[in-house]
């Protein structure tokens, strides 16, 4: 598989009719999507959590876990994934039953691509305003604030201080999704880039680091937590 470009938009494609998903593909590429592909709903929720995505097109009637149990997953893990059902059955019970699992558009089959498509755009404008009012800068209420765009922040001390570009990235990452455990594979993708892949330790680095910055107590860290194994959480309070 092709890997996709830095700011690539990047959709998750479940579908396990493999004609209506080759076509469905062909035309997400010529959007300049990149496109990662699953056959069944195990394969598209592994896939999820593997991957940073902009967004997921899901067929509910899927082997091995349906759409809508793929949904509930993320959401309980606190994916905020924005996530569009396609499925043959069109009644008004499946859309609510969908909506209440967590998924923000429903469509019908047999349905226009062109329709899909203009869906799929919807769903990706609107995760982009949110991210963009959310991103600007961070205050913590026990001390110390970040201008993300600036890379200045305000430690814990009061201290005005410079930061790298990568290190705003990181912590733009890690709080965006605050509450989350944001995987070391994740950070390394989305920080790092595809090409580039640092030593992991290079992550623990950054993480002491803004422990010093931010944290009332480094050796015991309130804000900068790690979850051994698997990355790392941040937490507002």
């Amino acid at each position: 598989m092709d890997s996709p470009d830095q700011q690539q938009v990047r959709i998750l494609l479940a579908e396990d009719d493999a004609a209506m998903r080759k076509a469905v593909k062909l035309n997400f590429v010529r959007e300049g999507w990149f496109v990662v592909e699953a056959e069944n709903g195990e394969e598209a929720l592994a896939l999820a959590r593997q991957h940073r995505l902009d967004a997921a097109v899901l067929d509910v009637m899927m082997p091995k876990l349906d759409g809508i149990a793929v949904c509930k997953s993320l959401r309980t893990e606190g994916s905020r994934l924005p996530i569009l059902f396609l499925t043959a059955k069109n009644d008004g019970e499946d859309r609510i039953e969908g909506l209440k699992a967590g998924g923000d558009d429903y469509l019908g089959k047999p349905f226009h691509l062109e329709e899909l498509i203009l869906r799929v755009q919807r769903l990706l404008r609107s995760q982009n305003n949110e991210a963009t009012e959310v991103l600007q800068s961070f205050t913590f209420d026990d001390g110390g604030s970040i201008d993300f765009d600036a890379f200045e922040i305000v430690t814990h001390a009061g201290e005005a201080q410079r930061i790298s570009k990568r290190e705003s990235q990181l912590l733009r990452l890690l709080i965006s999704k605050a509450g989350q455990v944001v995987s070391r594979e994740e950070i390394l993708e989305v920080v790092w880039g595809y090409h580039a892949f640092p030593n992991t330790r290079t992550i623990d680095n950054h993480i002491v680091t803004f422990r010093k910055y931010f944290e009332k107590d480094p050796k015991n860290p309130v804000h900068f937590t790690s979850v051994r194994g698997v990355g790392y959480k941040f937490n507002a309070g």
